[in-house]
């Protein structure tokens, strides 16, 4: 069952890399206080996720945060390593916390994983985009095709 506006979000393990490597966090953890807009994406350098979603994010980060966003938080069925790398090749800096759910134990949870083995992708996230309040879905926006509901300038709009 997909997650709702008015759920929790669910407390799964997700990977963050750090300065001594990946380190194991709980999505309740890194995602369940404060207000947090949390976008997912089917993976980390495919064309659409690189040219156009993270883009979006990165560059008005400044505009979430001043809206009241204490964390922006991208998850993506991607190993650390390659988050990592995405982030940096990105500029995400510290603005973004960049979330590894390579098991898709979390994409799961939320009921929003997409089949991508026609793409040679396997199970993936789909594109989506939610706003969380102290652990709860406040909003959510799930793209099935393209990236439009779940563009920074989407979310922008429902803070």
């Amino acid at each position: 069952m997909t997650i709702s506006v008015g759920d929790r979000i669910p407390d799964a393990e997700l990977r963050m890399m750090t300065p001594e490597g990946p380190k194991v966090v709980k999505s309740g953890e890194v995602l369940g206080s404060g207000k947090v807009v949390l976008f997912a994406v089917p993976g980390a350098f495919t064309p659409g996720c690189s040219n156009v979603h993270l883009p979006g994010f990165v560059e008005r980060a400044g505009e979430l945060k001043a809206k009241g966003v204490t964390t922006i938080a991208c998850v993506a069925v991607n190993d650390p390593f390659v988050m990592d790398a995405w982030g940096k090749a990105h500029g995400v800096g510290d603005d973004i916390l960049l979330l590894s759910d390579g098991n898709c134990e979390f994409t799961a949870a939320m009921g929003l994983e997409m089949d991508g083995s026609g793409f040679g992708l396997g199970t993936r996230s789909k594109r989506y985009a939610a706003i969380i309040e102290d652990g709860v879905v406040t909003s959510l926006d799930v793209d099935e095709k393209g990236i439009e509901l779940s563009t920074c300038s989407n979310v922008l709009l429902k803070l």
